[in-house]
């Protein structure tokens, strides 16, 4: 049977100081038994709170008090679970001592969390993007946030992260964070992978995920028909603004680049290659995987209107991502096209039609800039003009064959 375990913060009132603070003390009780230990930081009555045990207020030194009370109160229920794996009997006595004279090592989910971003980010440009590194970032806060809401706690040893905890964070992901199912899935494949680091450390003996599958939905990726493009590209625009944002969106349903690469591109991108034709080439800001795409004559004459008018060596005059988001909304409502229209969109657009063209998956993927031909296969959708294009090809090859029925009847 799990002992009570109780932790609490007092000010020994008795021992008041000169300058009228006084010490503040930690009492631990385990089934009524107690041990308590001076805190070596003195502090003002005025700003405690008995009923909550900490300080109340928002100096400076207020919120130091209770981030050293916080840090405590999460060691010691790291080490009172750490010796309830391998001692048979807890004392109040026996927790305290550990924890004083550091008997035990606990390693905690967010300062490993910490350490982990911290080697992301020096990785950024050599094998991380900055998108990766924000990922885990904000997945680090989410949980942040969760154990204070669900703990009060400041942090939380790996010990203590079971099935129920893994359960409650996605219940709070999808609550309290409002995530859909897919964000809130890749959110726990970030924390499954920090939980991955601590098990391959030996800092757990259980993976706390075996029992819990990470389930990715499949979303029916939105994309332009060819006609849908072409009004796009045909439409007149009053606005200079929505004119080269139509342009830029355009040139991305030509050659299937992401956002951010669009915003990368410079002249050294658009180089000649084996066959004697433009290429474009560089490598996805995501993931650093290398892309080389013909130069096709739509996207070649959007380039060709705006060479030599643009500094640093820039080829399209690409806004912020908002603003192109924003402005692609607009031209949608003017094109009369009744679908939600972003950049990403363009990629998503390039992908299905040159599928549907013929091209193989394969040569896709790899203008995609694709790791894996199962992220392409996403896109592999099946329209009604690919329906009709192969049964018409099909028709003609067995035109012969009703012929000879015919004839044998």
């Amino acid at each position: 049977m799990r002992s009570t375990f109780r932790v609490l913060f007092f000010l020994k009132r008795d021992k008041q100081k000169a300058n009228g603070n006084v010490p503040l003390f930690c009492r631990i009780t385990i089934d009524k038994q107690e041990a308590r230990f001076g805190m070596k930081q003195d502090v003002n009555p005025s700003i405690w709170d008995v009923k909550a045990g900490k300080a109340i207020g928002r100096t400076s030194e207020v919120v130091e008090i209770n981030s050293i009370i916080d840090k405590t109160k999460s060691s010691l229920f790291n080490v009172y679970n750490d010796l309830l794996l391998s001692d048979a009997s807890v004392t109040a006595e026996k927790v305290k001592n550990y924890f004083l004279g550091g008997a035990t090592k606990t390693h905690n989910l967010l300062e490993q969390f910490i350490r982990h971003n911290e080697d992301v980010e020096k990785l950024i440009g050599i094998s991380k993007s900055k998108a990766t590194y924000q990922k885990y970032e904000v997945t680090r806060k989410h949980l942040a946030d969760f154990i204070k809401e669900k703990y009060n706690l400041s942090d939380i040893s790996f010990k203590e992260i079971n099935h129920l905890f893994i359960m409650d964070f996605e219940v709070y992901l999808l609550t309290t964070c409002g995530c859909n199912a897919n964000t809130t899935a890749k959110f726990m494949q970030f924390f499954k992978r920090i939980v991955i680091i601590a098990k391959n450390n030996g800092w757990i003996k259980a993976d706390p995920f075996a029992n819990y599958k990470i389930r990715l939905k499949k979303v029916d990726r939105g994309y332009l028909t060819q006609e849908e493009v072409e009004a796009i590209m045909a439409k007149e625009f009053s606005t200079k603004r929505l004119e080269q944002v139509r342009d830029i969106f355009v040139f991305s349903c030509f050659c299937g680049l992401a956002y951010i690469d669009v915003k990368k591109l410079r002249k050294e991108n658009i180089r000649t290659s084996f066959d004697g034709n433009l290429w474009i080439m560089g490598k996805r800001e995501k993931t650093d995987v290398s892309f080389s795409i013909p130069l096709l004559d739509i996207p070649k004459q959007i380039l060709e209107k705006y060479e030599g008018i643009l500094p640093d060596n820039r080829i399209l005059p690409v806004p912020s991502n908002q603003k192109m988001n924003a402005y692609l909304k607009e031209i949608g409502d003017l094109c009369e096209i009744n679908k939600e229209i972003s950049f990403h969109l363009a990629r998503h657009t390039f992908a299905t039609l040159t599928l549907s063209k013929g091209v193989s998956i394969e040569s896709v993927s790899k203008m995609l800039g694709h790791t894996n031909i199962k992220t392409t296969q996403i896109y592999a959708r099946i329209t009604d003009a690919k329906i009709s294009h192969d049964m018409n090809a099909f028709a003609g090859k067995v035109k012969g064959m009703s012929e000879k029925m015919a004839v044998n009847q």
